[in-house]
């Protein structure tokens, strides 16, 4: 995937990067892993099940973690305001790039362009071998769990499928984090939606926006750690509070 921050030249609108977490997709029935009542908070067990070294090592951890994926109901959920409301934005001639750490891809799902999303952990939505790379829909392997395959392999290789998302013990994609610091370095508005800001590298391109002079939104239910620098902090519900924010950006 690539992405590309315009040039000022070529728009007389300020750059919007949007930094969205597990906040927005709340609304969408996807829980919060790491909130006050998220997931891995609940069942620490449950981190195994995305963590790259007992995953690709221990097949009752696999197993157990596609049934999680055919449970979720993560494939089926559907974009909410707060998304729409980022699309919206985009579509009235604003300059607007996402950096998320959602894998859910509800943002392109409402309707961004796949080249203007940098998904900084990864997509649930297709699937890489571990051993030959090849990559296939995530709705390919779900197929053949459905029909019995309890641990679906690489059909090229024979070699472990695991989604396209950055699991507990894996690296971030340096090409992914080298174009979500330029855009955080280029944007004059820096939206922070639905994020503890607590997860770097992720969290730090509020940082790095601020220092570079762009203007600073946090829209969290919480406090962070980057509130003292913010333009403006708003805690009210994110379904609104959002598209109330981006409608008075794109004026």
């Amino acid at each position: 995937m690539t992405t590309s921050t315009p040039s000022p030249s070529r728009s007389s609108k300020p750059l919007v990067a949007v930094l969205s977490g597990a906040g927005i997709s709340t609304d969408s029935g996807i829980p919060d892993y790491r909130g006050p009542n998220g997931v891995w908070r609940q069942d620490p067990d449950a981190e195994k099940l995305v963590t790259y070294e007992y995953y690709v090592n221990d097949p009752e951890i696999r197993r157990r973690s596609w049934r999680m994926r055919r449970t979720s109901g993560l494939l089926d959920a559907e974009p909410n305001a707060a998304h729409r409301a980022v699309t919206e934005l985009e579509r009235s001639g604003v300059p607007v790039r996402v950096l998320t750490q959602n894998i859910d891809g509800l943002h392109q799902k409402a309707g961004m362009p796949d080249r203007k999303v940098l998904e900084l952990h990864g997509s649930v939505r297709s699937v890489v071998c571990v051993r030959c790379h090849a990559r296939g829909p995530m709705s390919e392997a779900l197929a053949r769990l459905d029909a019995g395959e309890e641990d679906p392999r690489c059909p090229a290789c024979g070699g472990v499928l695991k989604p396209t998302t950055v699991m507990f013990g894996e690296r971030l994609d340096t090409e992914v984090l080298s174009q979500a610091l330029a855009i955080a370095k280029a944007c004059e508005v820096f939206v922070a939606v639905g994020t503890s800001l607590q997860v770097h590298p992720a969290a730090g391109f509020a940082g790095v926006a601020v220092d570079h002079g762009a203007r600073l939104v946090i829209v969290n239910a919480e406090e962070t750690p980057y509130d003292e620098l913010a333009d403006e902090v708003i805690r009210e519900p994110i379904g609104t509070a959002l598209p109330r924010l981006l409608r008075d950006l794109a004026a």
